[in-house]
């Protein structure tokens, strides 16, 4: 594949001279055979021309009417259209010959094997691809790749259906991406710094990682990504409800905590303005059976009021 580099088709043509090569064949064709009085009179009356009387074709006019035949045939038959955003890639018995990438008519060699090839930007999304995360946890996900084929030779003679390849690497570049990473920083577990690691919901750094690692794969066989962003990061069916719920008991434990400090601050707030000003004097037990009473109104009030 390295060796096989795009180039320019060597004798590619403008179309306007296959159009003229063809006309002149085909205008001495017809020219031999008025001459041998094939046309009939009334044909070479209409056309004001001369007529001459039928003297049959001998080998040497089967010979130039052969020769001319095959001359309209390779000139028009060599004739192609190019169109803006397409190229053709040429080949001779399974050798490589080169590229067209010229719009409109052009001429080349009809002996020539013709592959058309889109060379515009193109998107491409995917169907929901499984992987799974660095927890282990079952994800869905959905890619939008943005790309276009940028060397014909390698894309279209290097392997053998480049849309197949790109989506293969896509599935294999996501699966390397998403592993490294969970879903969710709850899946991280504790220690320092753990908290404020990265995760799959950060999709710019996600994409970045996963446009690189695609890119990388696809460069060698002629096909340029632009862009590979994770448009969809969801939990596959079967671990979702499961998922949720845990997601939900994180969230209420947290809500919950939260609430306890407060009330452990407003309670200890309470209790030294009540000491501070002489209001109340306390001992041991007593000071703890207030905190006891406190803690419980104060968290009763909280909870129902959050809750209402």
């Amino acid at each position: 594949i390295r060796d096989r580099i795009e180039r320019p088709a060597p004798g590619a043509l403008p179309g306007w001279t296959g159009m003229v090569a063809g006309a002149l064949a085909l205008a001495g064709v017809g020219t031999v055979l008025w001459g041998a009085g094939v046309f009939p009179g009334m044909v070479t009356r209409l056309l004001g021309l001369a007529s001459y009387p039928y003297q049959g074709l001998g080998l040497g006019l089967w010979c130039l009417l052969t020769l001319g035949v095959l001359i309209t045939l390779f000139a028009l038959g060599g004739i192609g259209r190019g169109q803006v955003g397409h190229a053709w890639v040429l080949t001779l018995f399974g050798e490589y010959r080169g590229t067209v990438r010229r719009p409109g008519l052009f001429w080349v060699n009809p002996l020539l094997l013709r592959r058309r090839v889109d060379v515009r930007l193109r998107h491409w999304r995917s169907e929901p691809m499984p992987a799974v995360d660095a927890d282990g946890t079952a994800l869905r996900v959905i890619v939008l790749v943005v790309w276009r084929v940028r060397d014909t030779a390698r894309a279209v003679l290097g392997i053998e259906d480049h849309e197949d390849y790109l989506s293969e690497q896509v599935e294999s570049a996501l699966a390397r991406v998403v592993s490294q990473l969970p879903v969710d920083a709850p899946g991280l577990g504790k220690g320092p710094g753990r908290e404020s690691a990265p995760t799959l919901r950060d999709a710019e750094s996600v994409g970045a990682a996963l446009t690189r690692t695609l890119a990388g794969e696809c460069a060698p066989v002629g096909l340029e990504v632009f862009s590979a962003q994770p448009v969809v990061i969801e939990y596959a069916p079967e671990v979702a409800a499961a998922m949720q719920r845990r997601r939900i008991a994180a969230i209420d434990a947290r809500h919950r905590e939260s609430v306890l400090t407060s009330v452990v601050d407003a309670v200890d707030d309470t209790v030294t303005r009540l000491t501070a000003r002489g209001l109340v004097e306390l001992d041991d037990y007593e000071r703890k059976a207030l905190v006891k009473d406190l803690t419980v109104a104060f968290y009763a009030g909280r909870t129902g009021a959050l809750e209402d």
